[in-house]
């Protein structure tokens, strides 16, 4: 063979390899129920449950941070997230948490937050002039 044919297999076998690799990627919302009865990795949507207790001891555990959450469907479980408690977290008006259950409590390793824009909070106060 030449030196151009095994390159292309190579870069193949390459490509193949990335694509099986990448598609093990939670890419679809869950919601806790969905979380228990699969057992596997999920994303779930939710907000963060205001009225309950945030839990975070940086000097005890700076990577341990648990809070409550309730998913789209309403129902709420204690998140633990291993990762330092994120900035403004009080303030997310949306939550993504990927991870998986375990003994009615939700592991996550991964979090994104959808939080008020301060443009949002700019047009009200322009309304209020005007």
């Amino acid at each position: 063979m030449n030196k151009i044919t095994i390159l292309g297999l190579l870069m193949i076998g390459a490509a193949a390899f990335i694509f099986m690799n990448a598609s093990k990627d939670v890419s679809t919302y869950s919601n806790f129920s969905e979380a228990v009865s699969t057992g596997n990795r999920v994303k779930v949507v939710g907000t963060l449950s205001k009225d309950k207790a945030l839990d975070y001891l940086p000097e005890v555990n700076p990577h341990i941070f648990k809070f409550y959450m309730k998913d789209n469907k309403g129902n709420e479980k204690q998140v633990v997230l291993s990762k330092a408690k994120p900035q403004d977290f009080e303030r997310s008006e949306q939550i993504v948490v990927t991870g998986s259950m375990q003994n009615d409590q939700f592991y996550a390793d991964e979090i994104l937050m959808k939080c008020p824009s301060k443009y949002k909070e700019e047009e009200i106060n322009l309304r209020k002039r005007s």
